[in-house]
């Protein structure tokens, strides 16, 4: 298959890879599970690691070694005076041992497959009117108005289908752009007319989803 906008190829590749019109040709063996010895863990602690002497006495906090007794702290009217707490630079969380790399680590098991019984090569996949097609439809979901849909053409000839885009569509979209500029033109705001803007208020920083989809018409 090949896919052309404006005339020009965008896309090209085999229906059976790109679409699901056939069964997969392979599927996973149910009958086979993963064995028992299977090592999957890429790492392991490392034995030779221990927690060093004294680790855990390091405290996560420590007075202030810049803090000092206010010149007029009373102890009496406002009791004993303790320093503030800060973090302790030299604390580290709860030890933890090393990790290092498994030698046992056979990688990530994937089920086995085997050929499908139900995969079957159809050369005529691409026919999905086999009765001959009578009507087009169109399933779209869009998010502003205004797109037309006509010109359509069924055939199964390249040259015919370029043909009738130069008889058609071609002709017209240079005129249409104009058209669509002038209107656009025609309804936009003198310059008069425009609101005034504090810029020192305004940041695309605050709300860049307003401006997501601008961009050309056509």
């Amino acid at each position: 298959f090949e896919v052309f906008v404006d005339n020009k190829s965008v896309r090209s590749g085999k229906l059976e890879d790109a679409f699901d019109f056939l069964y997969p040709k392979e599927i996973e063996d149910t009958s086979q599970s993963k064995p028992e010895d299977w090592v999957d863990e890429r790492m392991i602690v490392d034995s030779a690691d221990t927690k060093p002497a004294g680790y855990d006495d390091i405290p996560q906090e420590i007075a202030d070694p810049d803090s000092s007794k206010p010149d007029d702290w009373d102890d009496e009217d406002d009791g004993e005076w303790e320093p503030p707490m800060v973090d302790n630079p030299d604390y580290r969380g709860p030890w933890s041992p090393k990790m290092v790399d498994n030698p046992d680590y056979k990688g990530a098991w994937a089920q086995p497959k085997i050929p499908n019984p139900a995969y079957e090569y159809d050369p005529t996949m691409y026919a999905v009117c086999k009765d001959e097609c009578t009507q087009v439809g169109f399933e779209i979901w869009q998010v502003k108005a205004g797109t037309i849909f006509d010109d359509i053409i069924i055939t199964d000839s390249l040259e015919e289908a370029q043909k009738f885009a130069e008889d058609t569509f071609f002709k017209k979209k240079d005129g249409e752009k104009a058209m669509f500029d002038e209107i656009q033109k025609a309804n936009a705001p003198a310059d008069d007319e425009m609101p005034s803007m504090d810029m020192g208020d305004f940041s695309l920083d605050d709300d860049d989803d307003d401006f997501d989809g601008m961009g050309d018409e056509f």
